[in-house]
């Protein structure tokens, strides 16, 4: 039904919900979901919880994921997503948006647009994607402070501490990094770029009872593993950040290219979603029910202008 409808909203809060998800037995898997249409198109797929991405949704801005986006801009998007999703979502908050206090405004502003939950890394500004070299980290006590600032100021936002020590202080570095950042207030522990299967299972080995977050992006440092992998390893969330957008960006470069070669989109016509399908995703029929001044809509046939 539409989100117009009071009964069809969730009754409990976002970040309590999120954890309850993080709480069962089975995999939580968080498709990447960089607009409302995606939010809707994964939550019909039969996924329970979604995830937004801060390279995604710099790329569907037209910028670099280098801590560029603001956090009125991803706002934007929290509030598309979980609108059109109704699903608790997990938003990418890269540093924080500065310290402590620009923390804890970035925490009541996620949990004001909808958001379920949020990481926020030890990178320093200007931040780089994960899966890029010579990435420059803040001491552990710094990022434990803006890890305890998130907490003291949530109301029921689930808060995932992100690290980026792998690459320059190996294992050791994140399982140290990550006991600090629980012990400031952190739900759970995101480490990223981990390059094997051996030392996911070694991270989870060693923070006992500690949530794990797994990035299975494409293209990056992380070999391709499946959200049952990630399981036996000790991991108990999985995303897949920019894969919509990836798959997105290529199909709408096919077209762009088919356009300007044919001067028509016929040729694209198999792999577009219809019309119909378009209207039955969006609920077309359910919004122009509430009103009854508005006459139902009947897509044209093939051949009708």
């Amino acid at each position: 039904m539409t989100y117009l409808v009071a009964d069809d909203l969730p009754r409990q809060a976002a970040g309590e919900t999120f954890r309850e998800l993080v709480a069962r037995d089975s995999m939580l898997c968080l498709p990447g979901t960089h607009n409302g249409m995606a939010a809707l198109q994964a939550k019909a797929a039969g996924f329970k919880a979604l995830y937004l991405s801060g390279a995604a949704m710099s790329a569907s801005m037209g910028l670099p994921d280098l801590g560029i986006i603001t956090i009125d801009d991803v706002c934007f998007f929290v509030r598309q997503v979980v609108r059109a999703s109704g699903l608790p979502v997990l938003i990418d908050g890269d540093t924080g948006y500065g310290e402590a206090l620009n923390v804890m405004n970035m925490v009541r502003a996620f949990e004001d647009a909808g958001a379920a939950a949020v990481h926020i890394e030890d990178q320093v500004l200007p931040k780089k994607c994960g899966h890029l070299n010579n990435k420059h980290l803040v001491t552990p006590d710094e990022m434990a402070h803006k890890v305890a600032a998130a907490a003291k100021a949530r109301r029921h936002l689930y808060i995932i501490a992100r690290t980026d020590a792998a690459a320059s202080e190996g294992l050791d570095g994140v399982v140290a990094r990550a006991k600090l950042y629980v012990e400031a207030g952190a739900d759970a522990v995101f480490p990223e770029a981990l390059t094997s299967a051996e030392m996911f299972k070694a991270a989870a080995d060693r923070l006992p009872g500690v949530p794990l977050l797994a990035n299975m992006t494409e293209f990056g440092k992380t070999p391709y593993l499946k959200a049952s992998d990630f399981q036996k390893l000790g991991c108990r969330m999985v995303i897949w950040p920019v894969s919509s957008l990836r798959a997105a960006n290529k199909a709408q470069e096919t077209l762009y290219a088919t356009l300007k070669r044919d001067g028509e989109t016929r040729a694209m016509l198999d792999a577009m979603q219809t019309r119909e399908e378009l209207y039955d995703l969006l609920d077309l029929a359910g919004y122009e029910a509430l009103d009854t001044s508005i006459v139902a809509s009947v897509p044209p046939r093939q051949g009708d202008t």
